[in-house]
């Protein structure tokens, strides 16, 4: 973590590996030792607590929290530093949260920053599976006003698997009944952020959430976080932006530089997501 006497931000990335073994293959080790990540956000880590700390080594500091099913899901936490505490329950007890949600609380130049990586469901409309997303974003509803009152710095990464308005999905038209761009979907959105139409919208509407990337990218489309591998999705940035960094306001209003590390080209790609990098000075 930076000192206390260091102008270094604070820099908090969010990557969905769709496994974090087949991603070092094809090059996520590269990214990541350049980058300077200070805290950093795993989702669908598919694979053991010993594989990850043998991938990231033993400069990290490893939480992971497999799910219940081997090879599915699995979020972690890897930071610079350890962590004062660490928390993994969501929801009620009879809810399955296991591999989508995992808290830490971290001390940086005297603050405490509590850091969520979660893994929402995808969902398929009219379902089960719709079902159990909707759980898992009602469970969401009611952590969140927890998190902020816990911490006035707080963040939730993640592949949150919901593209929140228009400008968040390239082919919006093609989607309004998939699970994703559902008017139901968006409307936790809606409550986290506040409505589109809202004056205060994204600047403490709704549960006073910040979308760090739409504040620093503006109304413009995207920019989208994951393309599908089949066809020319990413060749024509065809994406979609689910990927997130919700923020409370007070850390909202730290952050210094937002990046979408979009691969250069298909074939350097080392996830169908691609990282999101956000700099807070703390």
């Amino acid at each position: 973590m930076p000192s206390p006497t260091s102008a270094k931000p604070l820099r908090i990335a969010t990557i969905n590996t769709n496994g974090v073994r087949a991603a070092y293959r094809k090059g996520m080790g590269a990214w990541l030792d350049t980058r300077e990540v200070d805290i950093l956000a795993i989702q669908e880590v598919r694979a053991s607590t010993e594989d990850l700390e043998k991938l990231l080594g033993p400069e990290w500091n490893i939480l992971h929290d497999p799910a219940n099913a081997k090879g599915r899901a699995g979020v972690a936490l890897a930071s610079r530093d350890s962590a004062n505490i660490h928390r993994l329950e969501l929801g009620a007890e009879e809810f399955d949260s296991s591999g989508r949600w995992l808290e830490a609380d971290y001390e940086v130049n005297g603050q405490i920053i509590t850091v969520v990586s979660t893994y929402v469901h995808s969902g398929e409309a009219e379902t089960p599976k719709q079902v159990e997303k909707y759980k898992f974003l009602d469970a969401m509803s009611e952590r969140l006003p927890q998190l902020a009152a816990h911490s006035e710095f707080a963040i939730v990464l993640g592949d949150l698997n919901v593209g929140h308005r228009k400008l968040d999905i390239k082919n919006w038209r093609g989607n309004v009944k998939r699970a994703g761009f559902l008017p139901e979907e968006r409307a936790y959105f809606d409550r986290f952020l506040g409505a589109e139409d809202d004056p205060q919208y994204n600047a403490g509407a709704g549960l006073g959430w910040v979308d760090v990337g739409r504040k620093w990218a503006g109304e413009v489309d995207g920019p989208y976080t994951w393309w599908s591998w089949r066809g020319q999705a990413f060749d024509n940035d065809t994406g979609w932006r689910i990927d997130y960094q919700l923020a409370t306001s007070a850390l909202a209003e730290r952050v210094v530089n937002y990046s979408v590390d979009r691969a250069a080209a298909y074939d350097q790609r080392w996830s169908d997501h691609t990282p999101v990098v956000v700099d807070y000075a703390l």
